[in-house]
């Protein structure tokens, strides 16, 4: 597994190139990157789920698939999974930009639109299929030369961001949408761990500095007085 620097050069490098993709895909994959989203869970978002005025964005419900019942809509994974995020002005400007966009689209196609209040979907309103973000992202990823490590490791980079910022797991695991905090704390244990020894490492190389200090300030008053 990619170091989380690493990870988070190619993610940058990966934003810094979706500017030039198409909205829809660039609305996605933001939302993916920056709230942690499942799949499903994005693909469920309606636009009443997005607050402009307070740069919020709801998880109510999930979309899904399955060979016996097609597409279909169910609440969230768990009850933890019902949650408010609290995005950048330039998140949600990218939304309203995606918004705009869609609008047009929908003049275009006229009666061929089949309203459902979705975010994303495809070219006449439908529900998009799961797939779909994945192989535009795949077939992204090849064009540019970035690897690729599929959606749902945009969840991960999130959550070990947000670790790594020094953010309690409480609250990870909140915004992960993880109904109780030890799920957040099995997953991500390795980058706990990391985590916490990296601060124990700052620890310990403060504490040299202090001692290291303290030991010239004596050697020095030995030399003056000695």
């Amino acid at each position: 597994m990619a170091q989380i620097t690493d990870t988070l050069e190619e993610t940058q490098h990966l934003l810094s190139l979706l500017q030039e993709a198409p909205t829809k895909y660039r609305a996605f994959l933001t939302l993916a990157i920056y709230g942690g989203f499942r799949r499903g869970e994005l693909l469920g978002l309606e636009w009443k789920d997005v607050d402009f005025n307070t740069n919020v964005v709801s998880i109510r419900r999930t979309a899904l698939y399955t060979k016996e019942k097609g597409h279909y809509t169910d609440t969230p994974k768990t009850k933890g999974s019902v949650r408010d995020l609290k995005f950048t002005a330039d998140v949600i400007n990218i939304l309203k930009i995606h918004k705009a966009e869609q609008a047009k689209q929908i003049l275009k196609v006229g009666d061929q639109w089949n309203e459902t209040d979705r975010l994303f979907t495809t070219w006449n309103g439908k529900v998009m299929d799961g797939a779909t973000p994945y192989n535009w992202l795949k077939k992204f990823c090849d064009r540019n030369n970035l690897r690729f490590l599929g959606l749902h490791s945009l969840r991960h980079l999130n959550a070990s961001l947000l670790i790594h910022s020094g953010v309690n797991i409480r609250t990870v695991s909140a915004c992960l949408g993880h109904s109780q905090t030890s799920t957040t704390l099995n997953i991500y244990a390795h980058s706990m761990a990391k985590a916490n020894a990296e601060a124990m490492e700052s620890v310990a190389d403060t504490l040299r500095l202090t001692i290291s200090d303290s030991n010239n300030d004596s050697h020095n008053s030995i030399e003056k007085y000695g």
